[in-house]
């Protein structure tokens, strides 16, 4: 060798220093595991990253094949060799996926493999660099669940607000039918013929108040009286109807804890939950028949099958089958308002809205769970009487029953409403009932009116209204005129009313007799 060709023997031990300083760094790295791969696909080099995140050591797995790290899945796909092949024609290769750790379990790691050419441009190996990346994702999948229920969430709030509003405006139509209705059944002859017709026309109105209350039960609108409520006594005394439902084709079986907690919760509209319920399940089956089963049971929160709820003791409602199921497509949906798997004709697609509205109203949740050709379960969660800020211990107020008494003669009622189609039939229905009315067609008018000098023995209001509500005219003729008698018609269940004492509700729709027992109630309030 020349003289300028000599290696100077300092640059020499620069260089050995500098390579010995950076194979103790990647040695040291713990976060990373970092590795060499030969061409054919072995280890071999191991830094304690790799040991740390891997599990071997670097005698137990230096010379071995790194397909060793890929799950069995990914072996026989041979997914190892390919990103081998990858990275030596593109020059590297990003991917995450499964690993296998030594003992056998598995993380989600974050993978770079990059080709190495020596001066001549062959190959002579990889560098494979491994993150543990499981925390990370993990992380993001609850990012993004959070996200999809903050969407679920938003989406059955707006459905809600906008199934309550078609349950306010249905109401006002029937409303309008109903009370034509009265006025030609006592105005026209008496003809057994046209008092059918009458009679089947107002069964219509019926159904559709079904249908209405169930639409206001989805947007949790519903008016609930909530009593300390025995779940075991109220299935028990509900036998009879269920197996009318059901019929001989069907076997229902019951299981309840040995010692239940009672709830809070609107004793009818869980009997027509649980009734729903049993319905969905005996239609599930088909012609076929089967077995459906009410169980109870007490449970704990916070459960991971009802996130968000209040810590606490529920009772938990659960209706069972063993029917086709629904695959998860379906069971996304199932709970949605107007959505089902019925015939046409068979279902309104509320049943299961309307239960979920009652669990929530009632401080619980509904929970769906589904399997094909396993069946379904649904759970009822409810707050035992302990739990729930709005149980009430006090006794249910009794219901007035109408005495059929003899008309009060004749009374000044100022008659509010902002739909007029309504308006004008409950002013007819008021004169038919031997009043003298004036009509009021917003909340800004009534208030008018009431501050002016008109004698009034009666203020009847619609609740929801436009700018000014049912509430705010009934503070604005406490201010003005106090003591006068106050109905407020409606077919919400809304906090406000609370704020105006004394009121009597009547709810919409409502026929003559309901309007005549509750203005006898107001007037003798």
């Amino acid at each position: 060798m020349s003289e300028g060709q000599q290696q100077n023997p300092a640059s020499a031990v620069s260089l050995g220093q500098s390579d010995t300083q950076f194979r103790l760094l990647v040695e040291g790295v713990a976060d990373y595991a970092i590795y060499m791969i030969t061409p054919h696909g072995r280890v071999a080099s191991w830094n304690s990253g790799a040991q740390r995140i891997k599990g071997y050591a670097p005698a137990e797995i230096i010379g071995h094949h790194y397909r060793e790290f890929y799950t069995e899945a990914d072996r026989a796909t041979q997914e190892p060799e390919h990103n081998l092949h990858r990275a030596a024609t593109e020059g590297r290769v990003e991917a995450e996926g499964w690993r296998v750790r030594k003992d056998g379990s598995r993380f989600w790691a974050h993978v770079v493999i990059d080709r190495i050419l020596d001066d001549q441009g062959q190959l002579v190996g990889f560098a494979k660099v491994t993150r543990d990346v499981t925390e990370q994702r993990q992380a993001a999948t609850q990012l993004e669940e959070a996200r999809e229920a903050l969407f679920q969430s938003q989406k059955m709030e707006a459905i809600g607000q906008l199934t309550g509003g078609m349950a306010h405006d249905f109401n006002n139509l029937l409303m309008a039918i109903q009370s034509s209705l009265d006025l030609l059944g006592r105005h026209l002859p008496d003809d057994t013929r046209v008092q059918n017709l009458i009679g089947i026309a107002q069964s219509g109105v019926i159904r559709g108040k079904n249908l209405s209350q169930r639409m206001l039960a989805f947007a949790r609108k519903q008016e609930l009286k909530p009593q300390v409520v025995d779940v075991v006594d109220l299935v028990h005394g509900m036998s009879e109807l269920i197996d009318g439902a059901l019929g001989a084709r069907f076997q229902l079986a019951t299981r309840f804890a040995f010692q239940l907690d009672r709830v809070v919760v609107d004793p009818h509209q869980l009997e027509l939950a649980v009734l729903n319920l049993v319905v969905n399940a005996r239609d599930a089956y088909g012609d076929e028949g089967g077995r459906i089963s009410i169980e109870a049971d007490l449970v704990n929160a916070p459960h991971s099958d009802v996130p968000g709820l209040a810590d606490g003791r529920y009772v938990r409602v659960a209706v069972i089958d063993h029917g086709p199921g629904m695959d998860e497509r379906t069971l996304a949906r199932a709970m949605d308002p107007f959505f089902t798997t019925k015939d046409i004709g068979k279902g309104t697609g509320l049943g299961l809205s309307m239960v979920q509205g009652l669990a929530a109203q009632s401080c619980g949740r509904l929970v769906l769970r589904s399997q094909v050709a396993v069946g379904t379960r649904a759970d009822i969660w409810l707050p035992t009487t302990e739990l729930c800020e709005q149980a009430t211990h006090a006794p249910t107020p009794p219901v007035a029953v109408a005495t059929h008494s003899a008309p009060m003669g004749t009374l000044r009622i100022l008659a509010v409403d902002d739909d007029v189609l309504v308006l004008s039939t409950l002013k007819a229905l008021l004169e038919d009932m031997g009043h003298a009315v004036t009509a009021a067609s917003s909340g800004a008018r009534a208030i008018e009116v009431l501050q002016g000098t008109d004698h009034f023995d009666l203020l009847l209001t619609d609740y929801a209204m436009p700018r000014l509500t049912g509430a705010d005219v009934a503070l604005a003729a406490r201010a003005a005129r106090p003591g006068l008698p106050i109905v407020l018609a409606t077919g919400y269940a809304e906090e406000a009313m609370d704020d105006v004492p004394g009121l009597i509700r009547l709810g919409k729709p409502f026929d003559r007799q309901n309007l005549a027992d509750a203005i006898e109630r107001a007037i003798a309030h």
